[in-house]
Protein backbone atom coordinates (compact mmCIF):
# COMPACT_ATOMS: atom_id res chain seq x y z
CA UNK A 1 0.00 0.00 0.00
CA UNK A 2 1.46 3.35 -1.02
CA UNK A 3 0.27 6.52 0.67
CA UNK A 4 1.57 9.65 2.33
CA UNK A 5 3.51 9.43 5.55
CA UNK A 6 0.96 11.47 7.49
CA UNK A 7 -2.02 9.38 6.36
CA UNK A 8 -0.19 6.12 7.00
CA UNK A 9 0.91 7.18 10.47
CA UNK A 10 -2.19 9.01 11.65
CA UNK A 11 -5.18 7.26 10.02
CA UNK A 12 -4.17 3.89 8.62
CA UNK A 13 -1.85 2.59 11.35
CA UNK A 14 -4.33 3.07 14.25
CA UNK A 15 -6.80 0.86 12.34
CA UNK A 16 -4.47 -1.73 10.85
CA UNK A 17 -4.56 -4.04 13.87
CA UNK A 18 -8.22 -4.71 13.08
CA UNK A 19 -7.30 -5.92 9.60
CA UNK A 20 -4.52 -8.11 11.01
CA UNK A 21 -6.96 -9.63 13.49
CA UNK A 22 -9.53 -10.34 10.77
CA UNK A 23 -6.99 -11.66 8.24
CA UNK A 24 -4.01 -13.06 10.18
CA UNK A 25 -2.80 -14.96 7.13
CA UNK A 26 -2.27 -11.78 5.09
CA UNK A 27 0.73 -9.47 5.34
CA UNK A 28 0.44 -5.75 4.58
CA UNK A 29 3.43 -3.72 3.42
CA UNK A 30 3.21 0.07 3.81
CA UNK A 31 5.18 2.40 1.54
CA UNK A 32 4.85 5.84 3.14
CA UNK A 33 6.14 8.51 0.78
CA UNK A 34 5.17 11.83 -0.76
CA UNK A 35 6.18 10.47 -4.17
CA UNK A 36 3.49 9.05 -6.44
CA UNK A 37 3.94 5.30 -6.72
CA UNK A 38 2.09 3.83 -9.68
CA UNK A 39 -0.02 0.78 -8.74
CA UNK A 40 1.25 -2.20 -10.66
CA UNK A 41 4.85 -0.99 -10.52
CA UNK A 42 7.49 -1.25 -7.80
CA UNK A 43 5.47 -3.90 -5.99
CA UNK A 44 2.57 -1.52 -5.25
CA UNK A 45 -0.90 -3.09 -5.34
CA UNK A 46 -2.88 -0.10 -4.04
CA UNK A 47 -2.29 3.62 -3.61
CA UNK A 48 -4.25 6.06 -1.46
CA UNK A 49 -4.04 9.48 -3.09
CA UNK A 50 -5.03 12.86 -1.71
CA UNK A 51 -6.32 15.81 -3.73
CA UNK A 52 -9.20 17.26 -5.67
CA UNK A 53 -11.84 15.09 -7.29
CA UNK A 54 -13.36 16.30 -10.54
CA UNK A 55 -16.55 14.25 -10.52
CA UNK A 56 -19.18 14.20 -7.80
CA UNK A 57 -19.72 10.71 -6.48
CA UNK A 58 -16.39 9.47 -7.81
CA UNK A 59 -16.39 5.76 -6.83
CA UNK A 60 -12.69 5.76 -5.95
CA UNK A 61 -13.22 8.26 -3.10
CA UNK A 62 -12.91 6.85 0.40
CA UNK A 63 -13.87 10.12 2.14
CA UNK A 64 -13.27 13.85 2.08
CA UNK A 65 -11.75 15.71 5.00
CA UNK A 66 -12.17 19.10 6.64
CA UNK A 67 -9.57 21.42 8.16
CA UNK A 68 -10.02 22.31 11.80
CA UNK A 69 -7.83 24.05 14.38
CA UNK A 70 -6.60 21.86 17.22
CA UNK A 71 -4.30 22.26 20.21
CA UNK A 72 -2.88 20.01 22.90
CA UNK A 73 -5.26 19.59 25.82
CA UNK A 74 -2.45 20.53 28.18
CA UNK A 75 -2.37 24.13 26.91
CA UNK A 76 -6.15 24.61 26.63
CA UNK A 77 -8.28 26.00 29.44
CA UNK A 78 -10.70 23.47 30.96
CA UNK A 79 -14.39 23.59 30.23
CA UNK A 80 -16.05 24.58 26.97
CA UNK A 81 -14.37 24.38 23.58
CA UNK A 82 -11.28 26.59 23.71
CA UNK A 83 -10.98 29.73 21.58
CA UNK A 84 -7.99 30.91 19.58
CA UNK A 85 -7.67 33.96 21.85
CA UNK A 86 -6.97 31.58 24.74
CA UNK A 87 -3.69 30.71 23.03
CA UNK A 88 -2.41 34.19 22.12
CA UNK A 89 0.95 33.51 23.74
CA UNK A 90 1.58 30.58 21.38
CA UNK A 91 2.64 30.66 17.74
CA UNK A 92 0.26 29.24 15.18
CA UNK A 93 1.74 26.10 13.64
CA UNK A 94 1.78 25.51 9.89
CA UNK A 95 3.51 23.21 7.40
CA UNK A 96 4.62 23.60 3.82
CA UNK A 97 2.77 21.40 1.36
CA UNK A 98 4.79 19.21 -0.96
CA UNK A 99 2.11 19.44 -3.65
CA UNK A 100 2.17 23.06 -4.78
CA UNK A 101 -0.82 22.43 -7.05
CA UNK A 102 -3.16 22.16 -4.06
CA UNK A 103 -4.40 25.43 -2.61
CA UNK A 104 -4.11 24.39 1.01
CA UNK A 105 -6.47 25.82 3.65
CA UNK A 106 -4.72 28.70 5.41
CA UNK A 107 -4.85 30.23 8.87
CA UNK A 108 -6.03 33.51 7.31
CA UNK A 109 -9.17 31.79 5.99
CA UNK A 110 -9.79 30.07 9.31
CA UNK A 111 -9.32 33.27 11.32
CA UNK A 112 -11.74 35.09 9.00
CA UNK A 113 -14.49 32.74 10.19
CA UNK A 114 -13.49 32.55 13.86
CA UNK A 115 -14.47 34.78 16.74
CA UNK A 116 -11.24 36.50 17.84
CA UNK A 117 -9.69 39.86 18.58
CA UNK A 118 -8.80 41.28 15.13
CA UNK A 119 -6.57 43.93 16.65
CA UNK A 120 -3.91 41.44 17.68
CA UNK A 121 -1.58 39.63 15.34
CA UNK A 122 -0.51 36.00 15.45
CA UNK A 123 2.93 34.62 14.77
CA UNK A 124 3.24 31.55 12.55
CA UNK A 125 5.86 28.86 13.09
CA UNK A 126 6.50 26.91 9.88
CA UNK A 127 7.48 23.24 9.53
CA UNK A 128 8.85 21.57 6.42
CA UNK A 129 6.88 18.36 6.99
CA UNK A 130 3.26 17.77 7.96
CA UNK A 131 4.07 15.05 10.55
CA UNK A 132 6.49 17.42 12.28
CA UNK A 133 3.76 20.05 12.65
CA UNK A 134 1.38 17.41 14.01
CA UNK A 135 3.93 16.28 16.57
CA UNK A 136 4.62 19.91 17.53
CA UNK A 137 0.90 20.46 18.17
CA UNK A 138 0.71 17.34 20.33
CA UNK A 139 3.62 18.62 22.40
CA UNK A 140 1.88 21.90 23.14
CA UNK A 141 3.94 24.21 20.95
CA UNK A 142 0.81 25.87 19.59
CA UNK A 143 -2.44 25.37 17.70
CA UNK A 144 -2.43 23.71 14.28
CA UNK A 145 -4.82 23.92 11.33
CA UNK A 146 -4.97 20.41 9.95
CA UNK A 147 -7.08 17.65 8.40
CA UNK A 148 -9.63 16.19 10.81
CA UNK A 149 -8.73 12.74 9.46
CA UNK A 150 -5.19 13.05 10.79
CA UNK A 151 -6.19 13.95 14.36
CA UNK A 152 -9.23 11.70 14.71
CA UNK A 153 -7.60 9.33 17.19
CA UNK A 154 -6.12 12.16 19.28
CA UNK A 155 -9.46 14.00 19.47
CA UNK A 156 -11.26 10.85 20.57
CA UNK A 157 -8.60 10.12 23.19
CA UNK A 158 -8.65 13.73 24.41
CA UNK A 159 -4.96 14.50 23.93
CA UNK A 160 -5.95 17.16 21.37
CA UNK A 161 -8.94 19.50 21.49
CA UNK A 162 -10.67 21.31 18.68
CA UNK A 163 -10.70 25.10 18.91
CA UNK A 164 -13.89 27.07 18.44
CA UNK A 165 -14.07 28.11 14.79
CA UNK A 166 -14.95 27.00 11.27
CA UNK A 167 -14.27 23.71 9.51
CA UNK A 168 -12.74 24.49 6.13
CA UNK A 169 -13.33 22.26 3.12
CA UNK A 170 -10.39 19.98 2.43
CA UNK A 171 -9.75 17.38 -0.24
CA UNK A 172 -10.51 13.73 -0.92
CA UNK A 173 -8.69 10.51 -0.14
CA UNK A 174 -9.21 8.10 -3.00
CA UNK A 175 -8.14 4.56 -3.72
CA UNK A 176 -6.23 3.64 -6.87
CA UNK A 177 -5.43 0.03 -7.62
CA UNK A 178 -3.69 -1.95 -10.33
CA UNK A 179 -6.32 -3.84 -12.42
CA UNK A 180 -4.44 -7.12 -12.13
CA UNK A 181 -3.97 -6.76 -8.36
CA UNK A 182 -7.67 -6.17 -7.76
CA UNK A 183 -8.40 -9.70 -8.95
CA UNK A 184 -6.39 -11.22 -6.11
CA UNK A 185 -8.40 -12.27 -3.07
CA UNK A 186 -5.90 -10.74 -0.65
CA UNK A 187 -6.15 -7.32 -2.32
CA UNK A 188 -9.93 -7.55 -2.53
CA UNK A 189 -10.07 -8.32 1.19
CA UNK A 190 -8.00 -5.25 2.00
CA UNK A 191 -10.08 -3.00 -0.30
CA UNK A 192 -13.33 -4.17 1.30
CA UNK A 193 -11.89 -3.65 4.79
CA UNK A 194 -10.53 -0.21 3.88
CA UNK A 195 -13.88 0.95 2.47
CA UNK A 196 -15.67 -0.27 5.60
CA UNK A 197 -13.23 1.62 7.82
CA UNK A 198 -13.62 4.75 5.69
CA UNK A 199 -17.43 4.52 5.93
CA UNK A 200 -17.24 4.09 9.71
CA UNK A 201 -14.99 7.15 9.98
CA UNK A 202 -17.12 9.24 7.63
CA UNK A 203 -20.55 8.52 9.17
CA UNK A 204 -20.29 10.57 12.42
CA UNK A 205 -18.56 13.43 10.59
CA UNK A 206 -21.37 13.62 8.03
CA UNK A 207 -23.91 13.60 10.88
CA UNK A 208 -22.18 16.61 12.46
CA UNK A 209 -22.23 18.46 9.14
CA UNK A 210 -25.94 17.67 8.66
CA UNK A 211 -26.80 19.02 12.11
CA UNK A 212 -24.70 22.14 11.49
CA UNK A 213 -26.56 22.80 8.25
Amino acid sequence: ISTTRAFAERWLMPRLARFNAAFPQLVVHIDATEELRAPGAEGVDLAIRYGRVDRAGEPSVLFSDRYIAVAASAICPPGARPAIDDLRSRSLLAFRWKNAALDSPAWSAWLAGADHDPGRDFRISWYSEEPLALHAAERGLGPLLCSDALVDEQLREGTLRRLDGPALAGFAYRLVNAPTAARRKSVTAFIDWLRAEAAAFRAPHELVMTRAA
